[in-house]
């Protein structure tokens, strides 16, 4: 990667603007009935020691719903915002980060979580070393993962489940002791192609 000083933005930027993210249309078949209300996330990304690095939380036990999940910060876009301006506030809220402080990098592809948010992953750079400042109502811990170690294939589990009498195959990404899966896997899946780091996993 480039060592100029924020190139790294500039060449990631230039990666998630083409194609442009994939957005779920209206009424599209096999989204949850309630699809539609917006929330957005964001995937801090920084540099230490030479690479990339992110920002992953895990919820708190007592949150009604994704309970002890791992997770980008994120939440509902309240009345008036973009999903852009709901990103970096619940990332505020959340852990700490100064909105001032995050560079938006760009759009990965939406999401739609199975409680029926259409979700926004938004890509931002923070400045390193990042502190977090936990909210321990909601989050639990807040740990950096370097993209490396996601992009690892012997890190990387394609599970077979079953849900709702079909099977599917569930990628799971471990990370030390945590095992990331569901709507953050996706992202994380999604965000490593964009940026060309996507693993091959022997089948």
């Amino acid at each position: 990667m480039n060592e100029q000083p924020h190139s790294w933005i500039v060449e990631l930027r230039q990666r998630l603007a083409s194609p442009l993210p994939r957005k779920h249309p209206p009424g599209e078949p096999g989204l949850p009935g309630r699809a539609g209300r917006q929330a957005s996330i964001l995937v801090p990304l920084f540099v230490e020691a030479g690479e990339l690095w992110t920002l992953l939380t895990r919820r708190t036990d007592n949150l009604p719903t994704h309970k002890n999940q791992i997770a980008f910060p994120g939440g509902a876009v309240e009345a008036g915002e973009g999903t852009w301006e709901a990103a970096v506030r619940e990332t505020h809220e959340e852990v700490g980060l100064e909105p001032k402080t995050v560079v938006p990098i760009g759009e990965l592809d939406e999401i739609v979580s199975v409680s029926g948010f259409r979700v926004t992953p938004w890509v931002g750079a923070v400045p390193s070393p990042v502190v977090p400042r936990i909210n321990t109502d909601e989050i639990a811990e807040a740990f950096p993962v370097p993209l490396t170690a996601v992009s690892n294939p012997r890190m990387i589990e394609d599970r077979v489940v079953e849900i709702d009498g079909h099977q599917r195959v569930l990628r799971v990404y471990h990370v030390g002791s945590r095992q990331i899966w569901g709507l953050t896997a996706g992202v994380l899946t999604n965000l490593l192609e964009r940026l060309g780091m996507a693993p091959v996993v022997d089948e």
